[in-house]
């Protein structure tokens, strides 16, 4: 539940709520009147925090320290969120082994970091008739990546280019 969807004080209209004070521990059923009238006493705010509930459960708690708690949290969770790059390494048909084996140790690079890899192969003029060569060099790479990856879509011709992805073993 995000928190402008809580209610608060007198936004509170039910009759009857279970209560729960700003120790965690159970009041019982009261009204909502009674339940305000606790709150101000101690100086806090009464928020319904299960609304679905029969009755709807209400708490005693310091709503502005629990919105900045909450942003807090979300906050950090979004630091410790993982962005998957999609890296691309090009090669050509009439590639060199050595140059394979320099892009190979490059993809190993970006599969230990946890970014996927797209491998593609463009092919130009007449190299188009040669697409079976493309195809053995990906299976190739395939093969040589396969310590710290896996392919996560086989290589399929897109126009004039020989596409597949590369996904990092968890």
């Amino acid at each position: 539940m995000t928190i402008t969807e809580l209610m608060i004080n007198e936004q509170i209209r039910d009759k009857e709520i279970r209560l729960i004070d700003e120790n965690g521990e159970q009041l019982g059923i009261v009204s909502s009147r009674e339940a305000q009238k606790i709150a101000d006493e101690r100086k806090l705010d009464l928020v319904k925090i299960a609304p679905t509930a029969k009755p709807p459960v209400c708490r005693i708690m310091d709503y502005g320290k629990y919105k900045f708690d909450q942003a807090k949290k979300e906050k950090e969770a979004r630091k410790k969120q993982k962005t998957v790059d999609v890296k691309e390494l090009r090669l050509s048909p009439s590639i060199d082994t050595h140059d394979v084996q320099v892009k190979v140790k490059k993809a190993n690079e970006f599969l230990k970091d946890g970014d996927k890899v797209k491998i593609s192969i463009r092919f130009r003029g007449r190299e188009i008739g040669h697409s079976k060569v493309g195809m053995q060099i990906m299976e190739d790479f395939a093969k040589a990546t396969e310590e710290f990856g896996t392919v996560d879509k086989q290589p399929k011709m897109e126009g004039k280019s020989l596409v597949m992805f590369l996904a990092p073993k968890n």
